[in-house]
């Protein structure tokens, strides 16, 4: 096979990509922006994303189009002896494997961490599940929604009297992803040293716990549990939505330095030296006094118009904006988020390199759209 552009720093690595939906796919997704050579198996039906809709662009679901740039796809029925083997071979080829198939589903193909390191025992092999390999675990489903509501994220989200939310994107599997690939990368740093890989295992539900990082901290270092504030932070304030004139804006004072440049451009610079004010655990505790002296001033003006004073005078802060808003704002301040690949726009890898860029060379492909291309080159010599 070869690669359009082959550039980064993994050009030169094969991963065999046997994920679907999320995680595994925004994982392989990110090696391929940085070089990787990825090959996308598929069963006869392909990836289920595909047929997540709406919306769409030209028919195809912006969901699955979302992570799946850089790759090659090839369609193999894992109930057909041929394709099992060209998977095989594949593996046996590849520098990563990544999966997420449930905990030993892929054992009855011969496509398992020990199987494929028999005969390929470089193989990073990266293995992505809901609830982890352990007899507890391995049976349950791991759909992001499931694990926002066991880990405790939907206790902390959603207004303080109403109804548990969940977060709007699949914070776990994207995390979960970012997980594996760190994994893969560590991985491959060791086989670097040693000749041999080694078998990576992610869950969401760790990969949760991880992210979730001073809510899980209070409880099982503070022996707190967490509870719902709508949009307040349990530890900061101001940090938070606060109301000015035709809406709110987000204010972050994370510190008292941050707090004195607010209240001076806000006009009130004695509640600094208030003493129920002055540092952060007093602020936090008398959220409730310090919160409408603020707001009374917020109402004076708009809030485009705080946001550059605010900003201006060095204190965090932020419009609540739409999703294409946010897009906008980012090429705003030079960020560049769009790139287009094949005619088909997506969100730029948020890594920079100054030697070694990450590259958009393939659109995402369709079901097998290079299915004729790899089973040639498997069949042929290694």
């Amino acid at each position: 096979m070869t690669d359009p552009a082959p550039s980064g720093p993994l050009a030169g690595l094969l991963v065999a990509d046997f994920s679907r939906i999320l995680a595994g796919p925004y994982a392989t997704m990110l090696l391929a922006d940085l070089g990787a050579e990825v090959v996308k198996v598929e069963g006869p039906g392909g990836d289920d994303t595909r047929t997540w809709a709406p919306p769409v662009r030209d028919d195809v679901a912006t969901y699955y189009l979302g992570v799946n740039r850089n790759k090659r796809s090839v369609a193999l029925d894992l109930k057909d002896p041929t394709d099992v083997a060209a998977a095989q071979e594949l593996a046996r080829r590849a520098d990563v494997v990544v999966e997420n198939f449930k905990p030993g589903g892929l054992a009855r193909f011969g496509l398992d961490y020990d199987t494929v390191a028999a005969t390929n025992p470089r193989i990073v092999y990266a293995s992505i599940s809901g609830f982890g390999s352990g007899p507890g675990g391995a049976a349950l489903p791991g759909y992001d929604l499931i694990v926002q509501a066991i880990s405790g994220l939907m206790s902390l989200t959603g207004p303080t009297d109403g109804e548990p939310y969940r977060a709007g994107v699949a914070v776990f599997d994207v995390m979960a992803g970012l997980h594996a690939t760190i994994g893969v990368l560590s991985a491959l740093n060791l086989r670097h040293e040693t000749g041999v890989g080694q078998h990576v295992e992610v869950n969401l539900l760790s990969s949760a716990l991880s992210g979730m990082v001073n809510q899980t901290s209070a409880a099982v270092a503070g022996e707190t549990v967490p509870f719902r504030m709508g949009n307040s932070h349990p530890s900061l304030f101001p940090y938070e939505p606060l109301q000015c004139a035709d809406g709110e804006l987000i204010i972050t004072a994370g510190n008292n330095g941050q707090f004195r440049k607010l209240v001076e451009v806000l006009g009130v610079p004695e509640l600094a030296d208030d003493p129920r004010f002055a540092r952060n655990e007093d602020r936090t505790a008398n959220r409730d006094e310090l919160r409408p002296l603020l707001v009374e001033q917020l109402a004076r003006k708009g809030k485009q118009e705080w946001f550059r004073e605010i900003i201006a005078a060095g204190v965090p802060c932020g419009p609540i904006n739409t999703v294409d808003a946010g897009v906008a704002f980012a090429e705003e301040v030079g960020l560049d988020p769009v790139v287009r690949v094949g005619g088909i726009p997506s969100i730029r890898n948020p890594i920079t390199f100054s030697a070694t860029a990450a590259s958009y060379r393939l659109p995402p492909p369709g079901l097998d759209e290079h299915g004729d291309e790899i089973r040639t080159w498997l069949a042929g010599p290694a």
